[in-house]
């Protein structure tokens, strides 16, 4: 069998630049904060799902990828090829590091569901997917959910890519989870807010607000309207669409210490929350809040800032519990949203 074009088999793609998975519309990159444009090439969250008929005994992935250098501490982990059936991983590959080369995955007897989380950390694109014995088909679309934020949303700190909270949630709801999220990023930058608007999505999460207490300072009143207009701003591409507004989680350390202008996280995110509950009273009965601060706790934090793989999980339950709660999806399926578009 021949190599079959990687597009169809792809998901959590936001665009595509040239074939290449990006996350950030590549006709507006000079709106972006350097780090934002930076972070958006990479592809984060980005999935080889398929379906395996009975007797496929393996799948080859032709790709290519940077290559770590040789000080790496995480040099093995970087070309990891994580195979998932459902919500468990049945096989994990490592590959040597390579610009270009080809990977195999054995599957399970019986045929079924697959999902394959890539390298994202060495920019891997797909060049062509092929069937070993039998054959394979693009796994059906699920419903989009975009969902938007830090580093803390890109997954620093889980140790595998199909472990940060919004890849655990997405697969505990059935949904297509794209990830927006940007280390050192999310600071209310509006262009985003305007491209989040463009992309077709069935439910929306923002998570953003921890950057805005250090990385680029912000005061509560200042937070307060940047929350209201990013919202404002997304709503004109989805008017409808069920938004979830996460607020900043736990960081002791800036709990009660102000930033330049004086703001402790305390403030800002009490400023955010303030802003969703402003909007909800304003009209917008699509959107509900999910205040961040009791979701973890200190142990469930790997530096301080960042969740360990148990903090995540923990964000991922309270994100689908919320989601649920609010009607927003099913309680074992996918939103209740009107479609957007392909």
């Amino acid at each position: 069998m021949g190599w079959l074009d990687p597009e169809p088999f792809l998901r959590g793609t936001a665009w595509l630049d040239h074939g290449r998975p990006v996350r950030a519309d590549p006709a507006d990159l000079a709106r972006l904060p350097w780090d934002t444009a930076e972070r958006a090439a990479l592809p984060i969250g980005v999935r080889v799902e398929f379906e395996a008929a009975p007797g496929t005994r393996a799948v080859g992935l032709r790709y290519r990828a940077a290559v770590p250098g040789r000080g790496d501490a995480l040099r093995e982990l970087r070309h990891c090829f994580a195979l998932w059936r459902g919500g468990e991983c049945v096989a994990e590959v490592f590959t040597d590091p390579a610009e270009e080369s080809t990977v195999t995955l054995r599957l399970p007897p019986g045929g079924g569901s697959f999902t394959v989380h890539l390298p994202e950390s060495q920019g891997p694109v797909v060049l062509g997917l092929r069937a070993d014995g039998g054959s394979i088909t693009p796994a059906p679309r699920r419903p989009r959910w975009l969902v938007h934020g830090d580093s803390i949303t890109e997954g620093w700190w889980s140790t595998r890519p199909a472990y940060s909270w919004p890849a655990t949630a997405g697969r505990e709801l059935g949904l297509d989870t794209v990830n927006l999220g940007f280390a050192g990023g999310a600071r209310g930058e509006l262009p985003l807010a305007e491209q989040l608007a463009s992309l077709s999505g069935d439910l929306l999460t923002l998570a953003f607000g921890t950057n805005c207490w250090a990385a680029v300072p912000c005061s509560a009143s200042l937070l307060y309207e940047t929350t209201r207009a990013f919202v404002t701003l997304v709503r004109q591409g989805h008017p409808d669409t069920p938004m979830l507004l996460l607020s900043p989680v736990l960081r002791p350390a800036a709990e009660t210490t102000g930033n330049a202008l004086g703001a402790t996280l305390g403030e800002l995110r009490a400023a955010m929350e303030d802003a969703a509950r402003d909007l909800v009273a304003d009209g917008d009965e699509r959107l509900t809040l999910l205040p961040g601060l009791p979701l973890l706790t200190p142990d469930d934090l790997a530096d301080g800032l960042h969740p360990n793989d148990r903090g995540h999980a923990r964000l991922a339950s309270a994100v689908a519990g919320a989601l649920r709660r609010a009607g927003y999806v099913e309680a074992s399926g996918p939103p209740r949203a009107r479609r957007e578009g392909a």
